[in-house]
């Protein structure tokens, strides 16, 4: 256990920070995942209108450092990706 005042203070902070990374997290999980089941649902539609949404949340994460910027480009070109399949077929 941190004995500093200055190394309270850090703990406390990386406790709020913590707390809120695994909320910003948790909300990126579940716009992905609504978004994969639309598309493996055939669901053009809701995809298309869940597309937007889900990009923000994804540019956001990687904003934050929730996740890497490389690895938020690389979910947003997936999903676009099989969008626009689904929308072709």
């Amino acid at each position: 256990m941190a004995n500093h005042v200055s190394a309270l203070k850090a703990a406390r902070t990386i406790e709020r920070k913590t707390e809120i990374n695994k909320v910003r997290r948790t909300r990126l999980r579940h716009q992905i995942r609504k978004m994969r089941l639309a598309l493996e649902n055939k669901d053009a539609k809701e995809a298309e209108g869940l597309l937007a949404s889900t990009f923000s949340v994804v540019d956001r994460a990687a904003k934050w450092g929730i996740i890497k910027r490389n690895a938020a480009a690389r979910y947003k070109s997936r999903l676009h990706i099989r969008l626009k399949k689904l929308a072709a077929a």
